[in-house]
């Protein structure tokens, strides 16, 4: 089946800025991908978190956020300070030995999520902060969502397996 592009926009409506309760449905290894910071390249381990949000778009589906994290518990890494905001306390030396990110799956949360401009003049929804649920306050529940790495393992593989070669490319 074709995958057509085109110059349209879409009528892509970002989640509502402010403090939402969430629920992580998703973390995702994004693998060690280039990243320039300041002029400098490196390679960095990074990962995605997705969230839903309780309050549904216009088609009746939850809104979904996601943050992108270098894979580090280290004292200045963003993913560190979100998860232990998130937890309401810091990490044990024991947990900064190594600490499965997954655990976070189904845990809710509040998040801050506000609006930047993108390149394009579009509005994204950013999460700009994770916090630890008040207690007492109930942990929506996930809906119609299937985590990436339970997608469709075959299409995977068969997509893996696909050779290409420059008498393919039409251009």
């Amino acid at each position: 089946m074709p995958i057509i592009a085109k110059a349209s926009g879409t009528n892509f409506a970002p989640a509502p800025e402010g403090t939402h309760s969430a629920v992580c449905v998703d973390v995702v290894d994004l693998g060690v991908l280039e990243v320039t910071y300041s002029g400098k390249t490196s390679k960095q381990h990074k990962i995605k978190i997705v969230w839903q949000i309780e309050e549904d778009r216009d088609d009746g589906q939850p809104y979904q956020v996601n943050k992108r994290y270098t894979l580090s518990l280290h004292e200045k890494a963003s993913l560190r300070k979100d998860l232990e905001s998130w937890r309401g306390r810091s990490f044990s030396d024991s947990e900064l030995e190594g600490f499965d990110v997954e655990a976070v799956i189904g845990v809710g949360c509040l998040l801050n999520i506000i609006h930047n401009k993108g390149r394009d003049g579009g509005i994204f929804a950013n999460v700009a902060g994770v916090m630890k649920l008040p207690k007492g306050s109930p942990t929506i529940k996930m809906r119609d969502y299937v985590r990436v790495s339970d997608r469709a393992p075959e299409a995977q593989a068969q997509a893996n397996s696909l050779e290409i070669d420059d008498s393919d490319i039409p251009f």
